[in-house]
């Protein structure tokens, strides 16, 4: 298994995530995905600048973690010929070190362009089309395309990398995977599941494709004190717990404060490693491995609590996961 290192834009500036991008790589992380959102989860995160420039940044104090959008919605805030288009800048400009994660996204951060919030079955249409024009974009030369929620006019990417772009594409279900594994070069989840995989790579199967590399993330709040990192996982992260099916429908940061108001500081501990031991975050990634991921990004709870979790990384944690599942 691969372990990356989670640039969150919901809890920090583009001048601190560039820094950290950095120091992940010199601490040891093999991979950085970056979230790509409007809007962060909380009033207490505070943040949420625009991805694509600091991936742009990232791509030049970098040299040898591959970066990911984690994951970027192609649906409504961005058109798909947009994305194809930032996508191939970001391979060029990291040296093919990208890949393309896509997802169907959320209403928190795409209402904001005035088209309301579509019901998920129409958000995984428009999914489906999207990853159609990405990819014919991707495989260069002109792209005209009519669909039922899309149109393309003669567009081209004029400046494409020598490797394609690789797709991954997030899915929680069978029905998104059947939809999705066919088309994608890698799958993105959140839970730990087995079913997820075994489908993943029966629809890969189906049409003769190598098997795929699986990524999650993991939310761990390290720190030398433990009820302090207990109380800033709750004050930041306890939006976690909801899943994917609700975090996706609720519009802003008040929806969630008050969806998660009876949410207590243990709750949140029963679910995220929280404190100075090495050995609770190793336990937590077991059901991933188990599971069948190949990849699996960390996310350091607290934008201002990242040095010493490089520190801790470099030192502990990370000799700790590659001995157990490297």
């Amino acid at each position: 298994m691969r372990f990356g290192y989670t640039l969150m834009t919901e809890q920090a500036g583009p001048k601190d995530l560039v820094r950290f991008a950095k120091a992940a790589e010199d601490s040891g992380f093999r991979f950085e995905v970056c979230s790509d959102h409007y809007s962060p989860w909380l009033d207490e995160q505070g943040h949420a600048p625009y991805a694509w420039s600091v991936l742009g940044a990232v791509s030049q104090v970098t040299d040898r973690v591959e970066l990911l959008s984690f994951v970027t919605c192609p649906i409504m805030r961005y058109h798909p010929a947009v994305v194809a288009q930032k996508a191939a800048t970001v391979s060029l400009l990291s040296d093919n070190r990208f890949i393309l994660g896509l997802g169907a996204g959320e209403n928190l951060n795409e209402h904001v362009v005035g088209r309301g919030w579509p019901p998920v079955n129409v958000r995984h249409e428009m999914l489906s089309e999207a990853v159609k024009i990405i990819g014919d974009l991707f495989d260069g030369g002109y792209v005209n395309f009519s669909g039922e929620h899309y149109r393309v006019d003669s567009a081209k990417l004029w400046d494409l990398p020598d490797r394609r772009t690789p797709i991954a594409v997030a899915v929680s279900g069978r029905q998104s995977v059947e939809r999705y594994a066919p088309v994608a070069d890698a799958m993105i989840t959140t839970e730990p599941d087995p079913e997820l995989i075994k489908w993943w790579d029966g629809e890969r199967e189906q049409v003769s494709l190598d098997t795929t590399r699986k990524f999650a993330q993991l939310p761990v709040a390290f720190g030398p004190d433990r009820d302090e990192a207990v109380r800033r996982a709750h004050a930041q992260f306890r939006w976690f717990g909801g899943g994917w099916k609700v975090n996706a429908e609720l519009p802003g940061t008040p929806a969630f404060a008050g969806a998660t108001k009876f949410v207590t500081p243990d709750d949140v501990a029963d679910s995220i490693p929280c404190g100075p031991d090495a050995g609770a975050i190793v336990e937590a990634v077991k059901p991933f491995a188990d599971a069948g991921f190949t990849d699996l990004a960390l996310i350091q709870i607290g934008g201002g609590e990242q040095d010493g979790f490089f520190e801790f990384a470099s030192s502990e944690l990370l000799p700790e996961l590659e001995k157990a599942y490297g």
